[in-house]
């Protein structure tokens, strides 16, 4: 693979290969700094980009950033290309495909067309030459619709992730978070706990007490307890009400084998999973997290950029057709994302990446306190994703994890994103709200007045 260079006034760039280029081209953030692989003032970042938007698209078929006989994600990324897919956009550019995709001629149904054809480098490229404007308006454009017992993506409608965590894995601080959590009408594309104790048994004990209430009240929602997929594998194993599957996933097979995973684990966990058929509208089993930095993190980047090997990760998600994705944008830490305007950034970027390539993608917007962000910032970002068609973010009381000890949104936080952006829950699951009285019956969907006598009762149990 050869050399790139740019000329910009008196002074030529060069750029060895393309994962340099790649990396230079990147906008700025910590963990490119902190791996040697980010450009060395805006001027060269500003030619790498440049450079890069004069690439033929071609060329990322031939040119793997990570090589073939290495790494297994490369070969999943390589040998499932869809050729006809990417043919109405094989002649462009990287510049020539932000034209495109920023067209009127790039609906739904045309981005939902290519999205096989695109491979995840192509669609990090892009991102790196577009404008936040520009992530935002064409993440909108795309359209991922997946189901189990409630539908996730429809136009108009943002889920949420009702995370009621606990530092002790306590059922009645749990069932506490929870209830709270659906009076705000949370819980649409998932009730998630991460669990203080990470073993099977316990990994039973949740899921089951997790079953038990959506079947008591016959709540059109599902459970995980993120816990890594061997444990889930066990637990389906031993009878335990398993709806979604979950693994934090990364972008090259290194990164993927310090989580103590490969592509034949996962479709393990898959297949285990579909045998419970415990989903009504859809089939859609699992649920897997990324995050920019995980491959850096664990010294498996290849010295690839950060961004572009997040992206390889959403290609492994794609391989098994997940009900929900999503990226925790902020919370491996300042090294990687210094500050709130590299967060909002890379935020808008996952989500773009992700949608574009086919994936029902939501977002942790979040940070860690000695990051350099705040919940302004978050705010920013969630309304951004409101604004780009999110396909869910987080719910957690008062936006703090007391287990993980991490900043995140709340339930209020995605009640005002649906009221401020006009979007509703997951239909199914916005009817159901109805039923119980927590949501109004007139079309904004405003929350009642009175706590359903139903939940009255349950809270009187708890206390």
């Amino acid at each position: 693979m050869g050399s790139f260079s740019h000329t910009a006034g008196s002074r030529t760039y060069q750029f060895r290969d393309l994962k340099d280029l790649m990396a230079k081209a990147s906008p700025a953030r910590s963990g490119d700094a902190l791996a040697g692989l980010a450009a060395t003032s805006a001027e060269e970042r500003v030619a790498a980009q440049m450079a890069l938007a004069d690439l033929p698209l071609r060329l990322f078929l031939n040119a793997p950033v990570v090589p073939y006989e290495d790494d297994e994600v490369t070969r999943l990324i390589v040998d499932e290309h869809d050729a006809a897919a990417f043919a109405p956009v094989a002649h462009l550019t990287v510049g020539d495909l932000r034209n495109w995709l920023l067209g009127d001629a790039a609906d739904s149904a045309a981005l939902a067309a290519v999205a096989p054809g695109i491979t995840p480098e192509m669609a990090a490229a892009v991102s790196k030459i577009m404008r936040i404007q520009d992530l935002v308006l064409v993440a909108r454009k795309c359209r991922v619709v997946t189901r189990f017992r409630n539908t996730i993506g429809l136009a108009g409608c943002m889920a949420t992730r009702l995370q009621p965590n606990h530092p002790t894995d306590d059922a009645t601080g749990i069932a506490a978070s929870l209830l709270d959590g659906l009076l705000y009408g949370s819980g649409d594309a998932v009730i998630g706990i991460n669990p203080a104790t990470d073993n099977v048994p316990q990994v039973i004990k949740i899921v089951s007490m997790l079953d038990e209430i959506i079947a008591r009240y016959a709540i059109p929602t599902q459970s995980c307890v993120l816990t890594h997929v061997t444990n889930t594998i066990a637990a389906i194993e031993r009878g335990a009400p398993v709806d979604l599957v979950f693994q934090s996933i990364a972008g090259t097979e290194a990164a993927n084998a310090s989580f103590g995973l490969n592509l034949a684990l996962l479709d393990e966990a898959r297949q285990a999973a579909l045998s419970l058929r415990r989903g009504t509208v859809g089939d859609n089993v699992m649920y897997f997290e990324t995050g920019q930095g995980s491959a850096l993190s664990a010294n498996a980047h290849h010295g690839v950029d950060q961004q572009t090997c997040e992206a390889r990760a959403y290609a492994v998600a794609r391989k098994f057709k997940p009900l929900l994705v999503n990226s925790v944008v902020g919370f491996i830490g300042p090294e990687y994302l210094y500050d709130g305007k590299q967060i909002v950034r890379a935020g808008l970027e996952d989500h773009f990446c992700a949608k574009l390539l086919g994936l029902p993608m939501g977002c942790d917007v979040c940070y860690t306190n000695h990051a350099e962000a705040d919940q302004d910032d978050m705010d920013v970002l969630l309304t951004m994703l409101g604004a780009a068609g999110c396909t869910f973010v987080m719910g957690i009381p008062g936006s703090d994890d007391i287990m993980l000890n991490y900043q995140t949104t709340s339930f209020h936080d995605a009640l005002y994103a649906r009221r401020a952006l006009g979007l509703q829950p997951a239909p199914e699951f916005a009817a159901w709200l109805r039923q119980m009285a927590i949501f109004t019956g007139d079309e904004r969907a405003t929350l009642a007045h009175a706590m359903p006598p139903s939940f009255q009762r349950a809270l009187a149990q708890l206390t």
